[in-house]
């Protein structure tokens, strides 16, 4: 029987995650503003192939493609209420991806979603913390081996995430928050915070995800690490800032080299799960996969 989340970091293993899923799939058709959550139910081979990819890269943990996949983020797609469906299957890909590899880990992707709580914005905790929980029940229900709480900026709705989480089963949680501003979210969130609120909250590893410069995260695992010792730190940048492309679709210069040298670095400062945000590649995964073995 594969060994759990818990147990392989329990036994000391440093896991690699997968890659970027927005702009590897706006590289085979999908269209810009395009939820690829619609994809889960219309093109689901798209889905699969990538998550094939990170496989055979050497993933330990591949996500779901469930991003966007709350009420809130689907509202405007043909897919608001069928949200239990979307995540469901979006689990069933992952599974069927991960059969050359079953001791793959599958984590249920659970991203914001897409408009501010109050007074910020128009959204109440009561229809954010029911919009996670329909999702997180969804995808515990399917056998997901993980919740992950991924580009958080907002402590209070990466809380209410966290509550749906454990509402809907016991399930391990990775919280990664997005550092869009260098070493802050847009909300002004510090890493040293995101530590000192999720820690005592028990959840399994905090992370960061997206963000800005392959520095920056550097910066952001060390400060995690300095926060709080002993820290199962999840670190997944964006391959570079983009610069947008002639065909009108961002493009990222980090090579799969350059990645691996940060990845060197994150494990120096404490990271124990690498993988890359937008623009990385299964080439990119393969490189990283290539110095943690």
């Amino acid at each position: 029987m594969a060994q759990s989340f818990l147990e392989r970091l329990q036994a000391g293993e440093t896991l690699v995650a997968d890659g970027a899923t927005g702009t590897n799939l706006q590289k085979v058709g999908l269209k810009a503003g395009m939820s690829p959550e619609v994809w889960v139910m219309e093109q689901p081979e798209k889905i699969l192939a990538l998550e094939k990819a990170f496989v055979e890269a050497g993933s330990d943990i591949i996500l779901t493609c469930t991003f966007g996949g709350t009420r809130l983020r689907l509202k405007d797609s043909p897919y608001a209420e069928r949200v239990a469906e979307v995540n469901q299957r979006a689990v069933e890909i992952a599974r069927q991806a991960t059969q050359a590899r079953p001791e793959v880990l599958i984590g249920g992707s659970m991203g914001p979603v897409g408009g501010l709580l109050k007074p910020y914005g128009p959204l109440t905790l009561e229809e954010v913390g029911a919009a996670y929980l329909e999702q997180a029940q969804a995808l515990t229900g399917a056998g997901v081996d993980l919740l992950v709480i991924e580009t958080q900026f907002s402590l209070e709705e990466a809380k209410a995430a966290l509550e749906a989480a454990r509402q809907a089963g016991d399930l391990p949680v990775v919280v990664s928050f997005s550092y869009d501003r260098g070493t802050r979210t847009m909300m002004g969130v510090k890493p040293s915070q995101v530590v000192q609120t999720f820690q005592p909250l028990g959840v399994t590893a905090i992370g960061a995800n997206c963000g800005t410069t392959l520095e920056n995260m550097g910066t952001i695992v060390k400060e995690y690490a300095q926060t709080a010792a002993g820290l199962v730190i999840w670190a997944k940048p964006n391959a570079g800032m983009p610069v947008m492309g002639e065909d009108g679709l961002p493009v990222f210069n980090v090579t799969p080299e350059q990645m691996a040298e940060f990845a060197v670095r994150y494990l120096q400062a404490g990271a124990r799960i690498l993988g890359g945000c937008c623009g990385t590649t299964p080439a990119h995964l393969a490189a990283i996969a290539e110095i943690t073995r």
